[in-house]
């Protein structure tokens, strides 16, 4: 089988390059430029550096596989980048990896395979796909290894996409994908893992979003409406955030004046981006227990009728058991069991049946 491997130049697609070519498959390799280095810019955020693509050809040849690289610079910026920044302007908090994933991976890629007569795309996702032969419909799952599981960043993905998705690491722990890496001495064996937002220069996302959105001061408030202080703009903050807030509310019977000590910690509870408030309490009011969805993708296929099953609303997040029922429209009502912390509007609502992803939609 031909097929493409979408290469960033770190291990996890390295090695699944390498698994496939060595399972006699006929790989390409895919490499996508997202930015201008036509003025010696040599670094853009963690990853999709010039150095990357220099290790993704590097491993290309050690492998003995074709290699290109493809300028998506426009798209990345109108589908992603874009995105993103107005996301944080309109008091949400994005998954570009996600907003990627869908409409540069497992679209823009897929039209470029098929001009290359390839029949599939690889990535190094921690994921597994496979055919459920009672509906003919194609599973997303998680990975094997928990800690590394991407699926939650894939949930978007269409059947069609899905139908021709391959992943070849998803079946195998990170300790031996680093392994295997070394034993087949690629390049790239001990390169650290990206730990960020790839477009995003030392994580500070803030910085990033400033300087594409005009400054608006905003204030603090409390549940109550009081004014607490003054901010900089809404995009410096998401829901659930602590550190940086600069405000605190007294403990009960304390009057102004009391030692620091003494202030209560507060926590953003919401944002309103039309008044450019931010509203702030105690960490107790950041508790939750129902959410809606919007833009749901139903890769298992719409109920007709409520479901239970377990909901992530964040990469990290431990799924909680809830019910799920559809509203049409691509939309959804999650009702959990048991109150879940800082549930954040733009993030991913994801539900699964076991290692199953039914599907998912974005946090109203």
């Amino acid at each position: 089988m031909r097929i493409v491997v979408a290469m960033s130049g770190g291990v996890d697609s390295s090695v699944a390059a390498a698994l496939l070519a060595e399972q006699g498959h006929d790989v390409i390799g895919l490499s996508m430029q997202l930015y201008d280095q036509s003025e010696g810019q040599t670094t853009f955020g963690s990853c999709c550096s010039i150095d990357d693509l220099h290790d993704a050809r590097r491993v290309a040849a050690a492998i003995d596989i074709p290699h290109y690289i493809l300028n998506f610079e426009r798209r990345f910026d109108e589908q992603v980048v874009s995105n993103f920044v107005q996301e944080y302007a309109a008091g949400r908090t994005p998954l570009p990896c996600a907003r990627c994933n869908s409409d540069l991976k497992f679209a823009a890629l897929a039209d470029r395979a098929r001009g290359f007569g390839a029949d599939a795309v690889a990535t190094g996702h921690y994921a597994r796909v496979e055919r459920d032969e009672a509906t003919g419909r194609t599973r997303l799952m998680r990975g094997i290894d928990a800690s590394k599981d991407q699926s939650y960043f894939l949930f978007s993905l269409t059947q069609e996409q899905l139908a021709h998705a391959v992943f070849p690491v998803g079946d195998r722990p990170k300790d031996a994908v680093r392994e295997y890496a070394r034993t087949r001495r690629l390049p790239v064996a001990e390169k650290p893992d990206s730990q960020e937002i790839c477009f995003i220069p030392d994580h500070d996302y803030r910085s990033f979003v400033g300087k594409n959105v005009p400054s608006r001061q905003g204030v603090f408030v409390d549940e109550q409406g009081q004014v607490l202080g003054t901010h900089d703009g809404i995009h410096r903050f998401t829901v659930g955030q602590r550190k940086g807030l600069s405000v605190a509310a007294q403990r009960p019977g304390r009057r102004n004046g009391s030692a620091a000590s003494d202030a209560a910690p507060l926590y953003v509870l919401s944002l309103r981006p039309s008044d450019q408030q931010v509203v702030v309490g105690p960490r107790s009011s950041l508790e939750r227990t129902t959410l809606t969805a919007s833009g749901v993708n139903w890769i298992a296929g719409e109920p007709d009728r409520p479901l239970r099953a377990r909901v992530q609303i964040r990469h990290r997040h431990q799924a909680a058991a809830a019910a799920v029922r559809a509203l049409g429209d691509a939309r959804v009502e999650v009702a959990f069991d048991a109150p879940q912390i800082a549930i954040t509007p733009g993030q991913a609502a994801v539900f699964y049946d076991g290692n199953v992803v039914l599907g998912g939609g974005w946090i109203d």
